[in-house]
């Protein structure tokens, strides 16, 4: 492609009816989205496409929360198409797009100097961890402390808790993503500690996020009940779950058989998410979500 094709592309959003070609490009890149991941993810934000001709050659999005945060993903660029400005130019438009927001990527080792030199700060790193051969361990919890299955009259708790471990508003978010995913929370006394949720992704089933609060030494215990509860519907089938760094799962995770298979970093742009200290985030909902 020349400079006066690259040119001559046609940037524009991103509607529902690009969903089968941003599937294909996807594809093409080895990613393991289905088209409802992408129909979810769109339903959920919003973005661009950088088209030459008929063909989409592009695609980016991104998501706001509340007044003051956002994330973006999604960004890939045709094989051969890589290398002229075209993921630059798609980061420039979800950028302004974004504006002046608090900002959250995901980004591998060779796509970060591009995100630092539009102002993305390294903040962290995530573990992805996969497998369909692991084991359920089985993890006692403190006593009084209970697991159950998600009732609708948990999810204002839940996207309390989500949005004070994750740093970034989920009150429309957590919603949604409850509509098409299953999970557990953990409550002793009527009070939610805790909750995991699962869905269909991929190649099979994704788990996150998962939430427990920190306000005393067992929070990665029940961090482990929540996901080894969620694993146990799934023996024998894959399933992928996406770890920060600062969570400390990620050894225990790869010794029940969930491998460690890729690292990307976490950055932000304008600032760091405010952490709530007494509850944190062991897993995230996807590397474009957070």
């Amino acid at each position: 492609m020349s400079a006066a094709e690259t040119s001559a592309l046609l940037y524009r959003p991103f509607t529902a009816d690009d969903i089968a070609a941003a599937h294909a490009l996807s594809v093409e890149v080895k990613w393991p989205h289905r088209a409802d991941d992408w129909r979810f993810v769109l339903d959920a934000g919003a973005g661009f496409i950088a088209q030459d001709g008929e063909r989409v050659v592009g695609t980016a999005l991104f998501w706001t929360y509340g007044d003051d945060g956002g994330s973006l993903g999604m960004v890939i660029v045709a094989p051969d198409c890589q290398g002229k400005g075209i993921g630059r130019k798609l980061m420039e438009l979800l950028l302004e797009a974004l504006g002046k927001r608090i900002t959250v990527l995901h980004a591998t080792p060779a796509g970060e100097p591009l995100y630092a030199k539009l102002g993305f700060k390294r903040i962290g790193a995530i573990h992805q961890h996969q497998s369909a051969d692991f084991d359920v361990p089985a993890i006692d919890l403190p006593q009084g402390e209970r697991l159950r299955a998600i009732e609708p009259g948990d999810t204002q708790a839940i996207v309390d808790l989500a949005s004070r471990a994750n740093g970034l508003d989920r009150s429309a978010l957590l919603p949604a993503l409850l509509n098409v995913a299953r999970g557990v929370v953990l409550e002793r006394d009527g009070e939610l500690l805790g909750f995991s949720i699962i869905r269909e992704f991929g190649r099979g089933h994704a788990i996150g996020p998962v939430v427990a609060v920190t306000t005393d030494q067992q929070q990665q215990r029940r961090a482990q009940a929540l996901i080894a509860h969620t694993l146990a519907s799934r023996e024998g089938m894959f399933t992928r779950i996406d770890t920060p760094d600062e969570s400390g799962l990620s050894d225990w995770l790869e010794g029940i058989g969930l491998k460690r298979v890729d690292t990307v970093i976490k950055m932000a742009r304008n600032g760091t998410p405010p952490h709530d200290a007494s509850v944190a985030q062991f897993a995230i909902i996807n590397q474009a979500l957070g």
